[in-house]
């Protein structure tokens, strides 16, 4: 399994491929595919509590950022993003990294994670969420605008720490 570790100002040349990737789909993320290389910087590296990175055989092969969910009286929970590249996806590296910031969350203090939009379709991710602990707790109706399908729901999704 990859080693997980805090990211450097220096990764970010492999990390921004791995966004890039991502963002370009449409079907998973709410960031444009045409997002400027300095906004995406600022969202993951710049604004987050913690970014770290999982070191494949050749090179960074996915990312997660931690950060409050909301500033002063919700800032007890936490929010995250995560993204495996494409080539390192079905190997476990999406479970290892959603673990190592559940760790990482109650180490800073959080008492709770919560994901903002999970996308309805995107049956790996809800599948994952749910079997490491995480609950629909809403639905927001045609929430997110599917490259391929359209408006489908996006899911909100919480596990106590």
């Amino acid at each position: 399994m990859a080693a997980i570790r805090e990211a450097k100002d220096e990764d970010w040349p492999q990390i921004w491929p791995i966004l890039q990737e991502a963002f370009a789909t449409g079907d998973t993320y709410p960031y444009p595919a045409d997002i400027s290389e300095d906004d995406a910087r600022h969202s993951w590296m710049t604004m987050p509590h913690l970014t770290a990175v999982a070191d494949g055989e050749s090179g960074i092969a996915g990312v997660y950022y931690l950060k409050p969910n909301m500033p002063g009286l919700g800032s007890h929970i936490c929010n995250c993003g995560y993204i495996v590249a494409k080539a390192a996806r079905g190997h476990g590296l999406g479970k290892a990294l959603c673990t190592h910031s559940m760790d990482a969350a109650r180490a800073l203090g959080y008492r709770a994670m919560q994901f903002n939009l999970v996308v309805s379709t995107n049956e790996n991710a809800v599948g994952l969420w749910q079997a490491l602990g995480f609950e629909v707790i809403g639905t927001v109706p045609e929430g997110f605008n599917h490259a391929t399908l359209g408006y489908v729901d996006a899911l909100i999704m919480y596990q106590q720490l």
